[in-house]
């Protein structure tokens, strides 16, 4: 039998005992993430995608030559999306890899006490080689694929944020309160137009009201975009109010040569309100 096969047989068989002993070694005292879960299920899963990696991993022996990648395409890619795994520190996932990785070199030692006499010791120091080089292109892509899934899911959750930090809320049918809250850098100020005017037009809003008294402080490209909105908002036929300027915003806003002639402007939004009535 070729040393390849031999070798593959005799990690095939090993598979699952190799899961086993992994989990049982791990460091269960982890502040958080997959590796210190006690649910049941998460567990399970847990041994499962150990498992499948093992048999995954076995298979690069048995068809020698086989782009290792593309062996672990589908694997990598769960992993990486996984919601337990996300949630876990990355450099505990790491450890997870080379802890599996010592787990091969240590089978491998075994399988060459035992076999070696049978095969030359450069077939067995090519395979050392194989398992080296695979786990390492295997946390490469990982770790590739892990930070593009996570920042994906950041994005979204920046635009969810986003979407509901900066709200158009109708008070009748055709007047809307635009309350803004916190921190505007760049990328809010840019969506906070689109958005506004999006949803003004939607709501079929004639008359918005837009309170700042949230919010602290802005710069000066952010200011300008901001009074954009109201610019913005007139053209398609709404009209605007302004209530809490901060002093702050006030003087970035002279300074920028922002007109308030044309625009009511109050200290606060219940005042606004009360002089629409």
């Amino acid at each position: 039998m070729h040393v390849s096969e031999k070798f593959y047989e005799f990690m095939n068989e090993r598979t699952w005992q190799l899961t086993d002993n992994w989990y049982e070694s791990l460091d269960k005292n982890d502040l958080s993430g997959v590796y210190a879960s006690t649910n049941p299920q998460v567990i399970q899963t847990l041994k499962r995608q150990n498992h499948e990696f093992h048999e995954r991993f076995c298979v690069l022996f048995k068809d020698v030559g086989q782009d290792a990648l593309c062996n672990f395409a589908e694997w990598i890619e769960e992993i990486a999306k996984d919601e337990e795994h996300l949630k876990t520190p990355t450099h505990y996932i790491l450890r997870e890899f080379f802890r599996t990785q010592d787990q091969y070199l240590e089978i491998l030692q075994e399988f060459y006490r035992l076999h070696g006499s049978e095969f030359p010791s450069e077939r067995i120091e090519s395979f050392r080689e194989l398992i080296i080089k695979t786990f390492g292109l295997v946390i490469s892509k990982f770790a590739e694929e892990n930070y593009e899934y996570a920042q994906r899911r950041l994005k979204a959750q920046q635009d969810m944020i986003r979407e509901l930090s900066s709200p158009v809320i109708l008070i009748d049918k055709k007047t809307g309160v635009l309350p803004l809250v916190g921190d505007i850098d760049t990328g809010r100020a840019r969506y906070i137009l689109e958005n506004t005017l999006a949803e003004c037009v939607d709501k079929n809003v004639e008359h918005l009201f837009i309170d700042l008294s949230g919010v602290i402080m802005v710069d000066t490209m952010v200011a300008h975009q901001l009074f954009q909105i109201i610019e913005s908002l007139n053209l398609i036929g709404v009209k605007s109010s302004i209530s809490g300027i901060r002093p702050e915003i006030a003087q970035t806003a002279i300074q920028l040569g922002i007109s308030f002639e044309n625009i009511s402007v109050t200290s606060t939004l219940e005042r606004a309100l009360n002089q629409q009535r």
